[in-house]
């Protein structure tokens, strides 16, 4: 069992595999960066300068008005925090597109490298050997006799 745990991890697909996971979980950092450092303010200010991840709706419990997200959720209330949600979905396209450009641009990369070389034009072929003994065959035929 050790002999096949060892052939299974020596694979290359599962280091690949491990590499795009530890390469993904830094790529979320990133994004989420991205999305509550730079576009969560750019939304607050067309929402009004409301923080948009502080966005919910109370369903049941009591819960201090202009209470953060956290606040809500200690209190002990049922929260429906459509704006963790939206942002949840706004770094799910913003991934989505990144990985998608990250895609194309290695499938162009790769067909790039799969077209055939354009090979240098072959020179014309001239007449066979056979095609050569013809035409002196001829050209003897036609010649007046000695």
């Amino acid at each position: 069992m050790i002999k096949e745990f060892r052939e299974f991890i020596a694979r290359g697909n599962v280091i690949d595999l491990a590499v795009g996971i530890i390469i993904g979980a830094a790529f979320t950092a990133i994004v989420s960066s991205v999305v509550e450092d730079l576009i969560n303010p750019i939304l607050g200010l067309l929402i009004g300068g409301i923080d948009f991840t502080n966005l919910y709706w109370v369903m049941s419990g009591n819960v201090p008005e202009g209470a953060s997200l956290a606040a809500a959720r200690d209190s002990g209330a049922a929260v429906f925090a459509y704006g963790s949600f939206l942002m949840a979905l706004l770094n799910f396209l913003i991934i989505a597109w990144a990985v998608f450009l990250l895609v194309k641009a290695v499938n162009r990369l790769q067909s790039m490298a799969s077209k055939p070389k354009p090979e240098e034009e072959a020179a014309p072929a001239g007449p066979t050997q056979e095609e050569l003994l013809a035409q002196i065959r001829d050209l003897l035929a036609q010649r007046p006799a000695v």
